[in-house]
């Protein structure tokens, strides 16, 4: 079997592994505890990881690159960048909850969310609109447990 076949196989493999053995892989390839993001994002990273160690990563031009343009978005404050990354789903992620029998989906946008064809800034907006009582929204989604890290 060429090296091709068993990246591909690996790759191929993710969709069906269990989520807590997707876990372990995390921490085999990282070398760290897996973000609390959902498996679609695990699987994901880990694809890239698999091949990354395979093919080797990203030329050091493209790097800097991309580093070039994340300052442009925040002007270079490493905390700004932590800080989103570390509150905020990547965009593009669907959040699915269910309340009281009714399944509600919300789409994450680069400036806000999308619930029911409607723009909101925060996900706490929308679990009121759904609940009529206030929610912090990242924990109402399952983002984050109540009380985890403000």
């Amino acid at each position: 079997m060429r090296m091709t076949d068993s990246v591909v196989a690996r790759i191929a493999a993710l969709r069906t592994t269990p989520t807590p053995d997707l876990r372990d892989m995390w921490r085999e390839l990282f070398d760290s505890d897996p973000p609390r993001y959902n498996r679609r994002f695990l699987e994901s990273r880990l694809a890239y990881r698999i091949q990354e160690l395979a093919y080797g990563g990203l030329k050091p031009e493209t790097i800097k690159r991309l580093e070039a343009l994340g300052e442009q978005l925040d002007g270079g404050k490493i905390d700004v960048r932590r800080q989103h990354a570390d509150n905020r789903p990547i965009v593009g992620t669907r959040l699915i909850r269910e309340y009281q029998g009714v399944e509600h989906s919300v789409t994450v946008l680069v400036d806000g969310f999308e619930y029911q064809g409607r723009p909101y800034k925060s996900l706490s907006a929308i679990a009121r609109a759904i609940t009529g009582t206030r929610w912090n929204g990242l924990v109402f989604f399952g983002v984050r447990r109540s009380g985890a890290g403000q």
